[in-house]
């Protein structure tokens, strides 16, 4: 089977402060769905109150990122049999967090 990435920018995520603990409800009511369908690998959301920081082969660190690689909001790994299926996951979140949700495949590694 293959993970797929699902996943939002913060900024997507338009809401109320009423909406919150509904969307908050409504998109963990999914993940337990995936998770009773045995599909959830792990998932969250990004923590932007600490900041990324670009590690180099010698260690130093730097708060200078990659250009154009910010990654904020929320994210879902699933593990599917077709990309339709992943399609069907994403529809449902999107659905539960009133946002688009981008859909990723990762690449097969035969070691994990």
């Amino acid at each position: 089977m293959t993970k797929y990435l699902i996943s939002f920018p913060s900024e997507a995520l338009v809401l109320t402060e009423d909406d919150y603990p509904i969307v908050s409800a409504t998109s963990r009511a999914v993940i337990a769905e995936a998770k009773a369908a045995g599909v959830y690998v792990f998932g969250g959301g990004i923590n932007e109150e600490v900041g990324p920081v670009l590690v180099s082969a010698d260690g130093a660190v730097s708060t200078t990122i990659y250009p154009g690689s910010e990654l904020n909001g929320g994210f879902a790994v699933l593990e599917l049999p077709t990309r339709e299926d992943a399609v069907e996951w994403a529809r449902k979140l999107a659905e539960g967090c009133r946002c688009s949700q981008e859909l990723r495949e990762f690449g097969y590694d035969p070691d994990s």
